[in-house]
This record gives C-alpha cells, structure tokens and sequence, in this order.
C-alpha cells in the first residue's frame, strides 16, 4: 500500500505542473532581446530635398523589449508588445546645395517599437508554432549631429522631420513550455512607410511565462 500511495504521489507531482499551467493558461507576458536590421529611404521623399543622397548600407541595432498577451480562444490571442533599440550610428551621406560637394557623417540614432495585433497558434499545448501580423509605430530618435550648415541636407532628413512612422509587421515562430515557464523566439519584416515601403529583419528572443 505505501509503495502503491507513493507511486501515486509521484504522478500526481510529475502531471501537475502541465495541468495547473492549462487551467490558468489565459495569455502570456515575456521579456526578450531584440535584432533589428535597418534599411535607410531607399528614394528620396517631398521631404527629402532631390539634392541629397540616400544613406547607404544597413544599420544593425540590438534592443529589449516586453510583451503581453491576452487568449480568446486556445488558437487566438491579442498580442502588445514595445522594445527599444540602443543607439548606433547609422551612416548619412549628404549633399551640399551651394558647394557642389559630398559628405558622410555619423548620425547616432535609436528605435522605439510599438506593436498590437492578433496571433494565431496551433492549440495551447506545450510546443507550438505562431503566425501574426501587428500594426503600430516606429519611432526613429535622433541624437543632436555635428556637421553642417542650412546649405547640406541629409539623407535621413525625411526621418527626422517625421520621426514617428507607421509599420506593419508579418511573423512567426516557435515558443515552447514546460509548467508556466517558456522560451520564444520570433522572426518577421517589420516594414515602415515613409515616401513607400522599407523592409526591415526583425528577430526577438527571451523567457515568457504563462499566468
């Protein structure tokens, strides 16, 4: 009998976690690390003056963020989520209006993302794949630059005059969980609009736990 009382004690322990996470499996909140790849205006824009230049090249930026999530059914959830990226410096090239010369100069600049929307995943089991698509803002944050005067226009003025863009942003990925405690990872092109579309890599990564 106490063998029998032991093994059953031993089940119930090794079966609890995985029920008590499903009974109050109502969403998510997780912090994670951020990869974003930056693609600079490809063309220049009515505020982008035609005599500057575009930026070259790609900026990669590395950020923290946060996230919560609602379910409204065990393959729906409603999803926000904000991060910000530390500053780097993107490379500027412009244009002298009156000299006729070119220049580049370093333009310290940061990102702050903000995103809501829906996700769909496969059930509410331990290990699942996900799919969303969010909408929200970017929000591009310059630090005070050197060089120039009202004669050079930038390649990023477009941004700096508008720091505030819309985005959309397609992804999915993986997350997995053993009790309330898990690991996502996400993937998606977050795509800001100013003067058309820019593609940009995004991938987080970090802990969640269920609640």
């Amino acid at each position: 009998m106490r063998k029998l009382l032991m093994f059953a004690a031993a089940v119930a322990l090794w079966t609890a976690p995985a029920a008590f996470a499903q009974d109050i499996n109502h969403g998510e909140v997780g912090v994670f690390g951020e990869y974003y790849r930056f693609t600079p205006p490809g063309t220049p824009t009515s505020t982008i003056p035609t005599t500057a230049t575009t930026a070259s090249g790609h900026t990669n930026f590395a950020g923290v963020g946060g996230r919560l999530s609602f379910n409204v059914s065990r393959s729906w959830q409603l999803e926000a989520e904000s991060s910000y990226d530390f500053s780097q410096v993107a490379g500027s090239a412009s244009t002298s209006a009156t000299a006729g010369s070119a220049a580049i100069a370093p333009s310290n600049m940061r990102v702050l993302h903000a995103l809501f929307g829906p996700k769909i995943q496969t059930g509410g089991g331990p290990v699942r794949l996900f799919g969303t698509v969010k909408g929200g803002i970017v929000d591009f944050r310059f630090d005070p630059t050197t060089p120039g005067t009202a004669a050079v226009t930038n390649a990023l003025s477009g941004l700096r005059a508008s720091n505030v863009n819309g985005v959309l942003y397609p992804g999915g990925g993986l997350e997995a969980y053993w009790w309330i405690f898990g690991w996502r990872t996400d993937i998606g092109d977050e795509i800001y609009f100013s003067g058309g579309a820019h593609h940009n890599l995004r991938i987080t990564f970090g802990p969640h736990i269920r609640f």
